[in-house]
């Protein structure tokens, strides 16, 4: 085997893991991270692939997924792909019924058991699963490979003992039967760059024996938060987000279905990608501040930590014996050490200098100072900082101006927003055509100007100009009206 097609990087393996972990229990359970909390009664995770019998009753549920993504390789390269999900485990509660104390042995299901002050609740928890298929690039340019893979059905009893010793109650965990197909595809792209477009299809196949009426019924035979590792050896693969020049209109060309593939790993590593049903950036990573897992990656770790270090006693009973998962999260936050919590507080990725202001000065703005000759100038000891916008006297948010197409634009002035296609939040859209008023021309230490807005017809617009909240555009998104001061 050549060093190309050495086995895959173990450290690689395990930083793009630590990732998947994360997706395959986001959502999983919510704070207050009772069972009992309306938010955890209907679970809904993402990547959920529910038996083809379910469309009967939601057509929306899909049961497959389909990743594409491209590559360089050579034609004796190895594929290697692990799908991964949880698979549901009901667990009852069961206590020992009046006979038992004569030694019959029977029990009989209950809504929840108290043991030597632990509290135990009947439960959906889940099942890690993990199935994995292995390809040969010769084989599988002839022709696709389908690969199935079966879990068994399972019940498995624990018993539950108070500090005498006696069995005060039990645990009994189910687990359907799951059935389900990776097909794995490939072919060779045109061009000189030995360019492939490989395909990972993943199907549920399970034909559960009971009728499905609602989702619950169909999520015990669902692969949940479904997703895939899929790794190259002798191979690179190619940016999804981000493709050469040369390849974009073959990522364009590649249909992904319920997933999306980005390079996983850290920086350095092209052999492995992470197909998603999250959306996620090339080499994502675990914010170093986290100090675990909270099942909830789009909530701020500070403010989901301190809501539940508020949580009762009697909450946190109910919560530990909802999930193990859920002790687990308790006991760490109830033994979180002060700098721990500090660290969540905020975070500096990164520093760099500020751009100076180009040479000549900024012209079509109004009371800029000249490059060099802004107070706190790093050249000028002594002065007021440059970063502290009240420090310069000759910066004026309410008498400086700019100049759009000749017309001179300051505060008090009318101007129509046209926002711009750079603008990330889709809600802008609602503002294409109104009018607004100019409560301030800013500019920024990259010489960047910016026009602080409210809206003409704003019923709120006096208790945002109270507050100092305001719309902001750059000049060439607006247009200026008349009855400009």
């Amino acid at each position: 085997m050549s060093r190309d097609q050495a086995a895959l990087d173990p450290a690689f393996l395990s930083h793009a893991r630590r990732v998947a972990d994360a997706i395959l229990y986001e959502g999983y359970l919510l704070y207050p991270y009772r069972g009992s909390a309306q938010k955890n009664q209907e679970r809904f995770q993402f990547g959920v692939l529910m038996p083809p019998a379910y469309r009967a009753v939601d057509d929306c549920e899909p049961s497959a997924t389909q990743t594409e993504c491209v590559l360089e390789c050579a034609d004796d390269a190895e594929i290697e792909v692990a799908v991964r999900f949880l698979q549901l485990q009901r667990r009852t509660v069961q206590a020992p019924a009046p006979s038992q104390q004569a030694g019959s042995g029977e029990f009989s299901d209950v809504d929840s058991l108290r043991v030597d002050g632990s509290e135990f609740i009947p439960w959906d928890e889940a099942a890690e699963c993990e199935q994995r298929a292995t390809a040969h690039l010769t084989a599988l340019l002839e022709a696709e490979i389908e690969v199935p893979f079966h879990v068994a059905a399972d019940e498995r009893t624990e018993d539950l003992t108070d500090a005498g010793g006696r069995v005060a109650g039990r645990l009994v965990r189910r687990q359907a039967a799951l059935t389900g197909v990776i097909t794995l595809g490939a072919e060779r792209l045109p061009g000189p760059y030995r360019a492939l477009r490989l395909r990972v299809r993943v199907e549920n196949h399970t034909e559960p024996g009971t009728p499905l009426r609602r989702r619950a019924d169909g999520l015990r035979f669902a692969l949940v938060a479904a997703h895939s590792l899929i790794g190259v050896r002798g191979g690179k693969f190619l940016s999804m987000t981000a493709p050469p020049e040369w390849a974009a209109g073959m990522v364009a060309e590649c249909v992904n279905t319920g997933t999306w593939p980005v390079l996983a790993g850290p920086e350095d590593c092209r052999e492995l990608v992470l197909s998603s049903p999250v959306i996620l950036y090339d080499h994502p990573e675990i914010a170093a501040e986290s100090a675990g897992e909270l099942f909830d990656s789009t909530e701020i770790d500070e403010i989901l930590t301190l809501r539940t270090l508020t949580l009762t006693e009697a909450e946190k009973r109910e919560a530990r014996g909802t999930d193990p998962k859920a002790a687990a999260l308790l006991d760490r936050l109830d033994h979180l050490p002060p700098e721990m919590l500090e660290r969540m507080h905020g975070a500096i990725r990164y520093l760099k200098p500020a751009a100076p202001p180009p040479t000549g000065g900024f012209p079509q703005i109004g009371g800029f100072p000249q490059a060099g000759e802004q107070s706190g100038d790093p050249a000028r000891p002594g002065q007021a900082p440059w970063w502290d916008p009240g420090a310069d006297s000759s910066v004026s948010p309410e008498t400086d101006h700019v100049l759009i197409g000749g017309v001179r634009v300051a505060r008090g002035s009318r101007v129509r927003m046209r926002p711009g296609a750079r603008r990330a939040d889709a809600q802008d859209l609602f503002l294409t055509g109104r009018a607004a008023l100019v409560e301030a021309v800013l500019f920024d230490v990259d010489g960047h100007v910016h026009l602080a807005l409210v809206p003409e017809d704003d019923p709120a617009a006096e208790m945002q100009r109270n507050h100092g909240r305001f719309l902001y555009f750059a000049p060439d998104e607006v247009e200026p009206l008349g009855g400009n001061s």
